[in-house]
């Protein structure tokens, strides 16, 4: 038995939702090695359990599994599925606050963003239970005499997964509660980071009667558990949340096999304040889309820029709203929680010097806080150059860089000047100025005058090297079918 200490350091009233070992096959699985890893609480660096180290063949083993629940799983009735899904959801809720400690102790995040995260991990769940039942045979005109043309959709096969440690549920289920529906099996690999989220959703899964070999978690290190997959002909699609140079690799490996391939990538999201928007509105939603999960989001504002005539009095209110965020532990639920590793927090550190030298100014926070080596002061930098770090690279931290502009042309430039084109966040209250704006902005998604813009029915991506694909909606599920394309003559 792996050494587990994460249920004496909370309160988990279900302490089996706490699991070591992989889950492969229905059943629970240590490294035949021996081998763990080692889970540390980012907010205090406290040893919270070992989980199993599975090497490149079992992991590839896994493969095999899940091919073979596929045969037996596509088969099944889509009522069958959405209410083995429906069933899923209802216990996630049910045990909706020992998930969020567990998150809270893996990931370091505040306990009622947690809290949040399973709301929306079980509304993926909960939307696709719905959508298991809605795909259909297609009628079309044929083009041909005594024909009768069909469009079928069916799942592509064995899907694997693979989510990163910043939302370590919900990427999860996204992914997971599409294909499922979609009638494919998975085999799933969760950071090394943030491993009991996943472990626990399969506990879940299993009590929800999932069958054996559909649903199958692999824990270990990324690079000896994912190559398998990305050269194995039977993973027939792959979709992958993190950053674009790992996106990259991944999308380079699994060319030999022609997958198919759904990819979430980095983010380097513009919030843009014109002079005649909503000030308080702005600060009060620029600060939600900076600081929510300590910065560590793919949708976090990278980049503020602000029309020059309101520039002055946004920094102000911005460095005052800032300075006013709660820094502590996840279970004390504060405004701003640990980062997750130290190449983190020399990220921050780097930027914000960087920035410094090239003349920007300081308006509050600027280094480490007291509390641990994992704990980043939220910090606001006004006057910042183009040619930045911070404006160029994607921070993933709690360092808000802030710059002013003059023009509508100018500051469309400046924000489609990236590779990264996921979100863009737009302030201002002139209809023609907004449709203008969501039309030159070169990202898969845009919010005006809000932040919050995600949720299970839209499909979720971006442009450019920011992905490939949709997360979320009818599209998310479509990512994990194929059309086959029947021509009959019934003579």
């Amino acid at each position: 038995m792996l050494d587990t200490a994460i249920t004496a350091t909370a309160d988990i009233g279900d302490k089996a939702l706490v699991r070591s070992f992989s889950y492969i096959g229905g059943k629970w699985r240590a490294a035949e090695s021996g081998e763990t890893l080692a889970v540390h609480d980012p907010a205090t660096g406290d040893f919270l359990g070992d989980v199993a180290m599975l090497s490149a063949e079992e992991s590839a083993e896994a493969v095999g599994v899940a091919q073979t629940a596929f045969d037996s799983w596509s088969m099944t009735l889509p009522q069958e599925r959405s209410a083995i899904l429906r069933r899923w959801f209802d216990l996630m809720i049910k045990h909706k606050e020992d998930l969020a400690r567990i998150m809270v102790l893996e990931q370091g995040k505040p306990l009622s963003e947690a809290r949040g995260e399973i709301d929306y991990a079980a509304s993926f769940v909960e939307y696709y239970a719905e959508e298991a039942k809605r795909p259909n045979i297609e009628g079309v005109t044929s083009h041909l005499p005594d024909a009768e043309v069909e469009l079928w959709l069916e799942p592509v096969g064995v899907v694997a997964l693979i989510t990163p440690w910043n939302f370590p549920s919900a990427m999860l289920t996204r992914k997971a509660a599409a294909a499922i529906a979609a009638g494919c099996s998975v085999v799933a690999h969760p950071s090394h980071e943030t491993p009991f989220s996943a472990l626990a959703l399969a506990e879940l899964a299993e009590r929800a009667g999932v069958p054996a070999g559909v649903f199958n978690v692999v824990t270990g290190r990324a690079s000896t558990v994912v190559p398998p997959w990305t050269s194995d002909s039977r993973v027939r699609a792959l979709s992958f949340t993190g950053s674009t140079a790992v996106g990259q690799l991944l999308y380079r490996d699994s060319a030999q096999t022609v997958k198919k391939l759904v990819m979430e990538l980095g983010g380097h999201a513009p919030v843009i304040v014109f002079k005649n928007a909503d000030l308080d509105r702005a600060v009060t939603e620029a600060i939600k889309a900076k600081f929510a999960t300590s910065g560590q989001d793919c949708l976090g504002a990278n980049r503020i820029f602000v029309e020059r005539p309101v520039y002055e009095e946004f920094c102000k209110r911005f460095a005052e709203a800032t300075q006013a965020l709660s820094i502590g532990k996840g279970m004390e639920d504060p405004d701003i929680g640990p980062l997750m590793n130290e190449g983190a927090v020399a990220k921050q550190e780097e930027h914000v010097a960087d920035a410094l030298s090239k003349g920007a100014k300081l308006l509050c926070g600027g280094k480490r806080h007291e509390l641990g080596p994992l704990f980043y002061e939220p910090t606001v930098l006004a006057d910042v150059p183009d040619e930045a770090l911070i404006m160029r690279d994607e921070t993933f931290g709690p360092v808000a860089p802030i710059a002013p502009f003059d023009t509508e042309e100018e500051v469309v430039a400046k924000a489609n000047a990236t590779e990264y084109g996921l979100v863009a966040y737009v302030h201002s209250h002139d209809p023609r100025r907004i449709y203008r704006m969501t039309r030159a902005l070169q990202f898969g998604m845009v919010a005006v005058n809000r932040t919050k813009v995600t949720g299970a029915p839209i499909p979720f991506g971006g442009v450019k090297q920011s992905g490939l694909g949709r997360e979320g909606a009818r599209r998310g599920m479509e990512e994990f079918m194929e059309i086959k394309y029947v021509c009959r003559d019934w003579a």
